[in-house]
Parts: C-alpha cells; sequence; structure tokens
C-alpha cells in the first residue's frame, strides 16, 4: 500500500448505503414536475444526464423518505446493464429520491472526499471489481447488493488534504479535457454539415437542369414483404440499417439460408450499380449495390435499376440523399400511426434532375472527392475522441497508483 494510504471498507466510511423504489403504477404515476425520481439511466460516469429524468408528488416521495438524496451524495446504478456507472449527484435537481437501480453512498466527509470516492469509483480498477461483484451476486441478472458495497474494499490517502490536492488536479485536467471533447465533437459536426451543405448547394444549382420521372430513367421495383429467419452464415441479408448515405454499410448486414436467399429473391435480385432505398422508416436512405455483392433486400425496402446510359448511379444516389430530395420525399410522405411511408407505386412519377451523362459524371467525381476528404476530416476527430477518452482513463490510473 502506498505511504499514507489506507484501505477500509465502505461501510465503514459512509452514513448511508441504500437504494429505494418504483412507485406504484410505474411510470404511469410519474408527475410533469415535482421531487426528481433519479434512475439508472441519469447515471453515467462522466455526469448526470437530466434527459428522462422522472418526477413524483409530495406523497409519493414520503414512500422513498428513507432515501432521501442529499447534496455531494454518490450515485452508482446496482442492476442492469448500467451497472457499475457512478456519478455526483448535481445540485440542481434536489430535492430528489433514487428507485430501486440505484444506490446512495453518503461518504463521511471528514474521512473521504464525495469527489475523490466518485473518481475512485470510475477508474477502471474499480469499475472491474464492482463489474465483478455484480457478477458474483448469482442472480442471473447482475446486481451489486447492499451488503456487497458495505463489505466493499476502497484505498484512498488517510489525509483529506492530499483527497483534495488530487482531486483539484483532475478536476482541471478534466476540464481541460471536457474542453478539446466539445471542440472534437463540434468539429466532427461540422465536418458532417459541410457534406450535407455542399449536396444542398449542388442540387440547388440544377434547378435549371432538366427534370424527368425516375421511372424514365430506371425500373422501380418492390422488395418483399416478410423478413427471412437470419443465420450466422450465408448469402447477406439487407436490411434498412445498411443504408448508410449513399453506401452500404456491411457492418450493419446479416444473413438469410441459400434456401431463403432464392426465394426472396425471387421477384428481383439486387445487382451492382443498382439503388436501393427505404420505403418505410429512414425515409431519404437510398445506397448504391456494389460490385459483386450477393444479397437480398429486406422489408420496406425497394430498388431502382437505372439505364446508366442516362444516368450515373453514384449521381443519383447522391441526388437522392441530397437535402433538396429529402424535402420532396417529405412533401410525400404518408404519416401513419406507427409509420410513415413513401408509395412504391407512385415512386417512378417522383422528379430527379437530369442534367447530361458528362455532366452527372463529373458531379459524381466531385462529390466522391468532397465525400473522401469530410471521412478524412472524421476519422481524424474520431480518432481524438478515442484518445481523450483514454486520456481519462490514464489520468484515473495515475491519481490511484501515486503518481500525482
Amino acid at each position: 500500500m502506498k505511504s499514507g494510504w489506507v484501505s477500509k471498507k465502505l461501510g465503514a466510511v459512509t452514513t448511508k448505503i441504500g437504494s429505494g423504489a418504483t412507485p406504484l403504477g410505474g411510470a404511469e404515476a410519474y408527475k410533469e414536475a415535482g421531487i426528481s425520481l433519479i434512475r439508472s439511466l441519469n447515471i453515467h460516469d462522466w455526469g448526470f444526464k437530466e434527459d428522462n429524468l422522472a418526477h413524483i408528488d409530495d406523497a409519493q416521495a414520503s414512500r422513498l423518505s428513507n432515501v432521501v438524496v442529499e447534496p455531494n451524495d454518490v450515485l452508482l446504478n446496482i442492476t442492469g446493464a448500467s451497472i457499475a456507472r457512478c456519478c455526483l449527484v448535481p445540485p440542481d435537481i434536489l430535492p430528489a429520491r433514487v428507485n430501486q437501480h440505484v444506490s446512495i453512498i453518503r461518504p463521511v466527509t471528514h474521512q473521504l472526499s464525495p469527489v475523490f470516492l466518485y473518481y475512485l469509483l470510475t477508474s477502471n480498477t474499480y469499475k472491474n471489481r464492482l463489474l465483478q461483484t455484480g457478477e458474483d451476486g448469482g442472480s442471473t441478472r447482475q446486481a451489486i447488493t447492499k451488503a456487497q458495497i458495505q463489505e466493499f474494499q476502497v484505498t484512498y490517502p488517510e489525509s483529506l488534504a492530499e483527497q483534495q490536492r488530487i482531486v483539484a488536479i483532475l478536476d482541471e485536467a478534466f476540464d481541460a479535457v471536457a474542453t478539446a471533447k466539445a471542440n472534437a465533437e463540434k468539429n466532427l459536426q461540422n465536418a458532417r454539415a459541410l457534406f450535407e451543405s455542399h449536396l444542398q448547394s449542388v442540387f440547388t444549382q440544377r434547378g435549371q437542369s432538366k427534370t424527368v420521372p425516375i421511372g424514365d430513367v430506371g425500373e422501380v421495383f418492390d422488395g418483399p414483404h416478410a423478413t427471412p429467419k437470419t443465420v450466422d452464415a450465408g448469402p447477406i441479408f439487407l436490411g434498412i440499417s445498411a443504408l448508410e448515405d449513399g453506401i452500404i454499410n456491411l457492418s450493419e448486414t446479416r444473413h438469410v439460408t441459400p434456401d431463403d436467399f432464392r426465394k426472396w429473391t425471387r421477384r428481383v435480385r439486387p445487382q451492382a450499380n443498382d439503388i436501393v432505398f427505404s420505403y418505410e422508416t429512414r425515409l431519404g436512405q437510398a445506397a448504391i449495390i456494389p460490385e459483386a455483392l450477393d444479397c437480398c433486400l429486406g422489408r420496406r425496402m425497394g430498388l431502382v435499376r437505372l439505364d446508366q446510359n442516362r444516368i450515373e448511379p453514384r449521381y443519383f444516389a447522391y441526388q437522392y440523399i441530397s437535402p433538396p430530395f429529402r424535402q420532396f420525399l417529405n412533401s410525400r410522405t404518408v404519416r401513419g400511426a406507427t409509420v410513415d411511408r413513401i408509395s412504391v407505386k407512385e415512386f417512378p412519377s417522383f422528379p430527379i434532375v437530369l442534367p447530361q451523362l458528362a455532366e452527372q459524371k463529373l458531379i459524381a467525381d466531385r462529390l466522391d472527392a468532397f465525400r473522401a476528404e469530410t471521412q478524412r476530416l472524421e476519422s481524424i476527430y474520431q480518432q481524438k475522441l478515442v484518445a481523450l477518452e483514454s486520456l481519462k482513463k490514464s489520468l484515473l490510473h495515475q491519481a490511484f497508483s501515486g503518481q500525482l
């Protein structure tokens, strides 16, 4: 053990460890305003999320009087997929209670700083120990009991001043990391918005070109009206989630048996340079079938087989995902109780802008180059975000291994 550090069970250095309950009636019992009811979805390692924060009235809160949340309480998720997520309670959501999935951990503040404990429990070493504790609960669902939290051993500087020194260093470092992360996220959004803006510009300027119905330059097919059973290996089954702004995202593909593949491709078998699109949910999404991709379509998907002597497939796909065309699709969308859709029967009559083929190819080439550059920038910003997350973990490791 590091000099000046002590190891104790949480039960020995806390005045409160406990979780609450969900009011009778569940979500239907929640109120528009009132006393906050903190649930596991609000607890995240790097901060409290107020999205979907529930509220209860005074009568409901009185039944949870044993789990009144106080300033500087440490909150820990103790069940389910979010087990071991941890944060400090923000003062602006008080008064508050917790439900049965969240435990209050209230340190004896003259022995253990709440902020120090929060940082400690979010470090990799302690996070892994908490997760292992949840696995050891013996239940089919991960859970950490009150008794397990009380027995949970923590190691910390005996000097409160030393705890506060480490917290001050981490606070300053994490503020800088948060600023850098916000900048990287903003730059990532800007890179994506830049491509969208460029598409808007390109296809708004095409307004003076000839407009023709889609059916004049391609044959439209409806996909199957059911979903086959998917398997681990075999021919590729494309679902709507595989359509990603003009490109097939193969990480989102599934597979079907050879027999189902033959059955599902009787109506239409996608070929290279066909355009597949969604006509229910995720409207405005389309993608080009690449070379050598043997696949069948999923439900709610259509296909356009283009006359490539008249229209460049890349140009068609870019126009389809452009803001002007998506705006047109929005005007032709039928709003349903559960899903929105466009009519496949009407689809061939939808207008597209059709300049000369040579100009289409030139536009597609330029958009390909522009997309490649924006994707390069996105990759850089994504790498920065990953590096910043790694930096936070590294700082916590240094803090609790005596290197700060």
